[in-house]
């Protein structure tokens, strides 16, 4: 890596760091500032005494103006500390470090079959265009775009309920601490094969559709002709030529992938029963726990621009003609 590069990657770093400051400051707000907050619930008991919910409030720090309490919480997450959750009293890092880890392992096994699947098929369908396989594939691809997310976990869950072939419900079987290091990891990957194929099969058509698409708008290309005219061997073309031009816009998509994912497994998490992200952040919007909702939305956000930094570096990487000044700009 070249030292205009590392410049690079420290300007983008300098200006990730920017939009996550103003994201936080945006999210807090409309957070703060919608109607009700996690007491709303304890409120209407009659039986909790309005000594206690002002204590309450004064101990989570509602009696004090919105920038006040965002310092506050701004100030303790430079130090990592990003507070404790408002009903339960426990510390949000611990609870986001313990769900995250299967959330993630879910999102990079859908973006690595996703992008494996989706990737040859596109390149397949434009070397073959408009054959037999080919439109029988843009046909299923459209169909798979068209079906909601939770229709079709929906019906992988009544086809595994059906078959008792995978596990639903739960990250590990009871056994776990039992089995070897290898079967440990056999046992996970069971447990994720079905989250896993309701993404992969919704996100591989899109992709394989984008990468058909750019690859055959390429193969239309001059430069292209007259590789062939020149006798080159069609696979190189196909594969150092045409593919090489082809693959950028995708490259940068996969910024947008990795938060994409982290999204659309919330939802998968929740119909499989994943101790995941999903259900904890999901909860914690229903009881306006701010802490917990700030936690999710900020690895989001910096999953997003690290994502983006990454297809910057990888685009100049697959590409060398491209130039750091263009990407600047972009």
């Amino acid at each position: 890596m070249g030292r205009d590069t590392l410049a690079f990657a420290a300007k983008r770093f300098l200006q990730a760091l920017v939009v996550i400051f103003l994201v936080s400051i945006q999210s807090f707000l409309l957070l703060k500032l919608s109607p009700g907050d996690c007491l709303a619930d304890i409120k209407l008991s009659p039986n909790v005494p309005r000594a206690f919910l002002a204590a309450e409030r004064e101990r989570l720090g509602f009696d004090r103006p919105i920038w006040e309490q965002y310092g506050r919480w701004f100030g303790s997450a430079l130090q990592g500390n990003l507070g404790r959750s408002c009903q339960g009293n426990a510390p949000v890092l611990p609870l986001i470090a313990q769900r995250a880890g299967v959330t993630v392992l879910l999102s990079v096994l859908t973006l690595f079959t996703t992008w494996a699947i989706g990737i040859p098929l596109g390149i397949y369908c434009a070397v073959r265009q408009n054959t037999t396989t080919d439109r029988l594939i843009q046909v299923i691809s459209y169909f798979l775009q068209g079906i909601p997310s939770f229709v079709f976990a929906i019906l992988v869950l009544r086809f595994a309920q059906s078959t008792s072939l995978f596990p639903v419900g739960g990250f590990t079987s009871i056994d776990f601490g039992d089995l070897p290091w290898w079967g440990q990891i056999l046992d996970i990957l069971h447990h994720l094969a079905l989250p896993t194929l309701t993404l992969t099969v919704l996100g591989f058509a899109g992709l394989q559709r984008l990468m058909r698409g750019k690859l055959l708008d390429v193969l239309q290309q001059d430069y292209v002709r007259t590789a062939r005219a020149k006798g080159l061997p069609e696979y190189r073309v196909i594969y150092v030529h045409a593919l090489r031009n082809a693959i950028n816009p995708l490259v940068t998509l996969l910024g947008f992938e990795l938060a994409g994912l982290l999204g659309g497994s919330f939802i998968t998490e929740f119909f499989f029963g994943l101790p995941g992200l999903g259900r904890l952040l999901l909860d914690a919007v229903r009881q306006k726990d701010v802490n917990l909702v700030m936690a999710g939305l900020m690895m989001g956000t910096i999953l997003l621009v690290l994502g983006n930094l990454v297809a910057d570096v990888l685009l100049k990487w697959v590409d060398p003609r491209i130039q750091l000044e263009d990407l600047n700009r972009t």
